[in-house]
């Protein structure tokens, strides 16, 4: 007795200790930014580029309220009004709920009134908002015919809002898909630069490879693998383009993973085996990396070859209700619920 003591207290004496994240230093009161009157003044002298975009909102058809200085950055904002037909959201940000436009657009109505602008940036003779797509949907579905914008002079603020945005997605799902099309749209614009570089807007590399599978399988199960593919992925030293390629093989690699999973978790079914965790459940006992105790880096390829090796010699006869009981969890990703 007193050896297994002494083996769990090795045992235990051995485990790594957890990296915490040090604290944000809290800043001085009043420390940083600019006063109200600072903000409001109208003696400051704008940038060109920034007169030339006020006259392009006229001629577009909007309005001018004001310039104002932004209270942290000191950045410079165009409050305007703008013709409602002139604004669209931006190409990779999430899907648009339907519901939740409806829901808003019920509450604009009882209120019979739009208190909250919506962020814009002016390309190609429309203004592309990061932020507002269930705003714009619930004004239009409203019939209205303008919209209030902070319209700002740099198109790249709009990515930097979508990185804003991704934090607070409602899902896994959301969060990858907006990242993966925000890269596209980078790609696109023939942006020059490693992936290293944008890490700021991606926010974490997972999302670059798992939105990437979900743009090929709608349904993939993306919460099952994301806690061994967070610790997998890196950013690359790559340049966009390149980055993006191996992105995709990467995802087609997880698929192919998902797809021996898959032919597992059917099995298990057909011994009567139901759970909606059964998907993590098979993934939980091939991720060997939870059993790692040194803290370097695991390659992408060679996990994935790993597990998929596991998975395709899975013993299901080695199962039981009680295992699978044990697994619990928190709310599933909607596409989990029907795996």
């Amino acid at each position: 007795m007193a050896a297994a003591k002494s083996t769990r207290k090795s045992a235990t004496a051995k485990k790594p200790a957890t990296v915490r994240k040090p604290r944000r230093k809290k800043a001085e009161p009043k420390s940083k930014g600019l006063s109200p009157a600072e903000v409001a003044s109208d003696s400051v002298e704008y940038p060109a580029d920034l007169t030339d975009l006020m006259e392009a909102v006229r001629t577009d058809g909007g309005e001018v309220v004001g310039v104002y200085r932004d209270p942290l950055g000191g950045h410079p904002v165009i409050f305007a009004v703008l013709p409602i037909d002139k604004v669209v959201p931006t190409p990779y940000q999430r899907d648009l709920s339907e519901p939740h436009v409806k829901r808003l657009a019920n509450a604009m109505e009882r209120l019979d009134r739009f208190l909250d602008p919506v962020i814009a940036v002016r390309k190609d003779g429309v203004y592309w908002t990061p932020n507002g797509n269930h705003r714009l949907n619930a004004s239009k579905l409203l019939g209205a015919k303008s919209i209030v914008a902070l319209v700002l002079p740099e198109e790249d603020v709009a990515y930097q809002i979508l990185a804003l945005n991704t934090e607070k997605a409602h899902n896994l799902k959301e969060r990858s898909l907006e990242v993966i099309r925000m890269y596209r749209g980078l790609v696109g614009a023939d942006r020059q630069g490693r992936e290293t570089d944008f890490g700021r807007l991606f926010e974490e590399p997972s999302f670059i490879t798992l939105g990437a599978a979900y743009e090929k399988r709608p349904r993939f199960s993306a919460g099952a693998y994301h806690p061994f593919v967070k610790v997998v992925e890196d950013f690359m030293d790559l340049p966009l383009g390149e980055a993006l390629r191996l992105r995709e093989a990467r995802a087609d690699r997880l698929l192919e993973l998902d797809d021996a999973v898959v032919g597992v978790v059917n099995t298990l079914k057909e011994r009567g085996l139901q759970s909606p965790y059964l998907k993590n459940f098979v993934v939980a006992r091939i991720n060997f990396l939870r059993f790692r105790k040194d803290g370097g880096k695991p390659d992408f390829d060679s996990t994935v070859d790993r597990m998929l090796a596991s998975a395709r010699k899975f013993n299901v006869d080695k199962v039981n209700r009680e295992d699978i009981g044990r697994m619990g969890g928190g709310p599933l990703e909607p596409d989990e619920e029907h795996a």
